[in-house]
């Protein structure tokens, strides 16, 4: 057995949850991190023998995934954190178990995963990473305090600050909801509320941690032709168009999401002031 501890997050998750803990078996402990689901995830884990977490989130520090680390009692030295609609694949497994024969000089990696879009693949454009497996002791996620604007109860968008060397998994992540366009539709908007509150929260804390990534972006999504400029990158540069229909739909999605992101900062920071 793979020495990791899996922690899956779920939230109504009955139409993922069965596929991405099939694809986990290999590891020594899988465990479900449920903000109180009232479809039958719970119901679906009990089946599968796979134990269950309650949180209820309390509107302050930590989130769901902080508050695991903290509270949890855990058998392995390290923990990899997977949304319920992300599906380990062969490859993946492979490459991690030969990682661990071979000696670990890392404290943590970057995954990489291959989107899905109305149930067709990405081969293409801007490739979503994260840091997602790291040595339980070796840090934990920003902490970031945004009781007043927001209900996002895990870290979505926080990154974990640890202290040593970070690595890249090469082979991919399944990524594939199952949910549909408005539940896709729906966590974006929450997404895009989230990332200008953020936003405004940086621009008042100079001293915030930012991955080249993040400095790039905050530093240029208020100005309108972002989005614009971000499309060509994906769909142009990083070839986005080899997608078909479905690489175009994605970039267009993104360039109103920047959008969304841009005219919130705009309304809640003039909220703000009227409020100051």
């Amino acid at each position: 057995m793979i020495p990791i501890t899996i922690v899956i997050s779920t939230k109504n998750e009955e139409l993922n949850i069965q596929k991405c803990i099939s694809c986990c078996n290999e590891f020594m402990e899988i465990i479900v991190v449920d903000s109180m689901s009232t479809d039958s995830t719970k119901t679906i884990c009990n089946e599968l023998g796979i134990p269950v977490v309650d949180f209820s989130w309390n509107g302050a520090f930590p989130k769901k995934r902080n508050w695991f680390l903290d509270n949890y009692d855990f058998k392995t030295d390290w923990v990899l954190f997977l949304d319920a609609d992300e599906f380990l694949t062969a490859e993946f497994v492979l490459e991690i178990k030969n990682l661990f024969v071979e000696g670990m000089t890392f404290v943590g990696f970057n995954l990489r995963y291959r989107n899905y879009f109305m149930g067709k693949p990405l081969r293409f454009g801007d490739r979503q990473q994260k840091l997602a497996l790291f040595k339980v002791r070796s840090g934990r996620y920003e902490r970031i305090e945004d009781r007043s604007w927001t209900t996002l109860d895990m870290e979505v968008h926080e990154h974990p600050q640890l202290v040593g060397k970070v690595g890249t998994v090469k082979s991919l992540i399944t990524h594939n909801d199952f949910k549909g366009l408005s539940s896709f539709f729906r966590k974006h908007d929450e997404y895009a509320r989230w990332e200008a509150r953020r936003f405004l929260l940086i621009n008042s804390d100079s001293n915030r941690l930012l991955s080249i990534r993040q400095k790039i972006k905050y530093a240029l999504v208020k100005r309108w032709w972002f989005s614009y400029v971000y499309f060509i990158y994906s769909y142009f540069i990083c070839m986005g168009m080899l997608d078909g229909r479905s690489g175009y739909e994605v970039a267009t999605c993104k360039v109103f999401y920047f959008n969304q992101i841009r005219l919130y900062i705009r309304e809640y920071g003039s909220t703000d002031r009227d409020h100051a």
